[in-house]
């Protein structure tokens, strides 16, 4: 039996009637449904839910969307991401100074489920995650071409990504390689995308954490400088590069797994302010784990570390961690938010 979560006209945001393509919570709200839908896809998958009998659908219909491709993985055959076409009678002219354009597509990626028919394959590509390699997994190939190939039939203006969770990972490393490869800025939201190192955010003790962040910086910096030596100018032109990319991040503070991008953003500009700008600008380039890979050999960047991005952190009340890492508290409309935009210089 399906839970009320699953289920848009109960649990997701019906309330959407007339879209505003012009107002962050109503595009945040269908990037959200649209990662929500790759979920149900997955879902009804399981229980066998076709036709009219399948809870997916109303995810991307509601907002006049269709699905045309989804993306399987070959190791399980699950589905993990879908390719979705908005569709119109009534297009908006894409020179309108009053209305911003929906987007023609949109690429959407799933988190974890942790039903034993995905647990496996699901707990392999977050171990990518904590390795820092994940494009090596078919799931950023499949992702990649399937954006690549959207950019390339409407160009990457109209094109949007999303990804919850693990796919917020997915779809932060597809966009960042469009960036770097192309020079394509897709629009990228990422819900409670996992930030690879331990919280010092959770530290209560301000001195304490603001010690160990700045101790982790210098330690960060004089490895990376000692074992990049001739590659860290070209290091720093691609991270630079990637500054006028400005993906969209929604953060819970009582979430482990995203929280300490709230930290990493607020120490940048804090190192800055006290004239450790320098040392800021290499730290944030690196973890010790990408350190120790170049040191073996091996080029394996910190992918989770990007220059520039909009924070959204939802400052309501939380009764768990499911609650703080879920994709539904994302279009609730008595969200307390604060936004914060930080730029790479």
């Amino acid at each position: 039996m399906a839970s009320e979560k699953e289920i848009f006209h109960l649990a997701g945001p019906s309330f959407l009637t007339a879209i505003d393509w012009n107002n962050s919570y109503h595009r945040r709200s269908i990037a959200a449904s649209l990662v929500q839908g790759v979920y149900q896809l997955e879902r009804d998958r399981h229980h066998n839910r076709q036709g009219p009998h399948a809870l997916a659908t109303p995810w991307w219909e509601f907002f006049n969307f269709r699905l045309i491709q989804v993306l399987v993985d070959d190791h399980d055959v699950s589905y993990f991401g879908a390719i979705f076409e908005f569709k119109s009678s009534h297009p908006i002219p894409l020179n309108s100074s009053f209305q911003r354009p929906p987007p023609l597509y949109v690429i959407a990626f799933r988190g974890t489920i942790k039903k034993a028919i995905n647990r496996a394959q699901d707990f392999k590509l977050n171990l990518h995650c904590v390795l820092n390699n994940l494009e090596k997994s078919t799931r950023f190939h499949s992702g990649f071409e399937a954006v690549r190939g959207a950019a390339g039939r409407v160009g990457s203006g109209n094109v949007w990504l999303a990804g919850h969770s693990l796919g917020a990972s997915i779809a932060l490393t597809i966009g960042r390689e469009m960036a770097r490869t192309d020079g394509d800025h897709v629009e990228t939201y990422l819900f409670n995308p996992p930030f690879m190192s331990p919280p010092i955010d959770r530290i209560k003790n301000e001195n304490l954490r603001l010690g160990l962040r700045f101790a982790s910086s210098v330690l960060t910096a004089g490895l990376a400088m000692a074992v990049n030596g001739r590659q860290k100018a070209r290091e720093n032109d691609q991270f630079t590069m990637l500054s006028s990319w400005v993906p969209y991040l929604f953060i819970n503070p009582n979430d482990l797994i995203c929280s300490e991008y709230m930290g990493y953003f607020e120490h940048r500009e804090k190192m800055e302010s006290i004239g450790a700008g320098k040392i800021a600008r290499i730290a944030t380039q690196h973890s010790i784990g990408s350190i120790v890979s170049a040191a073996r050999g091996k080029v394996c960047g910190a992918v989770h570390l990007i220059p520039s991005a909009y924070l959204s952190i939802n400052c309501g009340p939380c009764r768990s961690f499911n609650e703080a890492h879920g994709i539904h508290q994302w279009w609730r409309p008595d969200l307390e938010l604060k936004y914060k935009f930080y730029q790479y210089k």
